[in-house]
């Protein structure tokens, strides 16, 4: 018999910097219509990252509150994104509660928090740190033994030498037998014809993607 689920009361709202409704402009589920839930603060400072806006501010939101939000797009994929959502810890609660509202529910996470505690059911979508990012030393690398098929990583590539990085991870860790891997090229760093060529040179057992939403919305943030 299965017993009843028990939520953490004391954990029951969350800083939420914006709650959405767009296309999934990365991953697996690229091109689908998604809630994106976009949590408050991060840890980490990433040369190029495109969501400074959700460093502070936000707004203090309870559980219900959240779902009932997301409830109201009456979506099949939720992706629960920031900043560094791992960062609050009752996001872990969230993931599960989403999870069981029947949702597809997929984490966008730094892989510098540890990801152990995420319920199984969720789509783990992990980036390592490239050296452009200066802040490749955050990566927690434990993080790997708990990637599973469902999961992915991501690699952001500006250059040759992010790109040899991330070849070199991709083999001492075997990750494209552990779970998908992208390699994505740093907007307006690096152009997609040059990574392209790079992968299909090496023959890298990889998935090359584009960002979406910046060929649909442009520079516009909160697509």
């Amino acid at each position: 018999m299965l017993k009843p689920v028990q939520y953490d009361a004391a954990a029951d709202t969350l800083r939420i910097t914006e709650i959405f409704y767009s296309l999934q402009g990365e991953s697996r589920t690229v091109g689908w219509p998604t809630v994106f839930i976009r949590l408050t603060g991060c840890p980490l400072r990433c040369s190029y990252c495109d969501t400074e806006y959700a460093f502070s501010g936000g707004d203090e939101m309870s559980m219900e509150q959240i779902l009932n939000e997301t409830a109201s797009h009456q979506p099949k994929y939720v992706c629960v994104t920031g900043g560094e959502p791992l960062a609050q810890k009752a996001s872990l609660t969230l993931l599960t509660r989403l999870c069981d509202q029947g949702y597809e529910v997929s984490l966008e996470t730094s892989g510098a928090l540890d990801i152990a505690g995420v319920d199984e059911r969720v789509s783990v979508v992990m980036d390592l740190k490239t050296p452009s990012s200066a802040e490749m030393e955050k990566n927690l690398l434990a993080n790997i033994d708990h990637l599973q098929v469902k999961d992915q990583v991501k690699f952001v590539i500006a250059d040759r030498a992010d790109y040899e990085w991330s070849r070199q991870l991709l083999q001492d860790y075997d990750l494209s037998v552990r779970c998908e891997v992208l390699f994505s090229p740093t907007h307006g760093s690096i152009a997609l014809r040059e990574l392209a060529q790079w992968v299909l040179d090496d023959n890298l057992p990889v998935r090359f993607q584009v960002q979406l939403h910046k060929i649909i919305w442009g520079e516009e943030p909160r697509r």
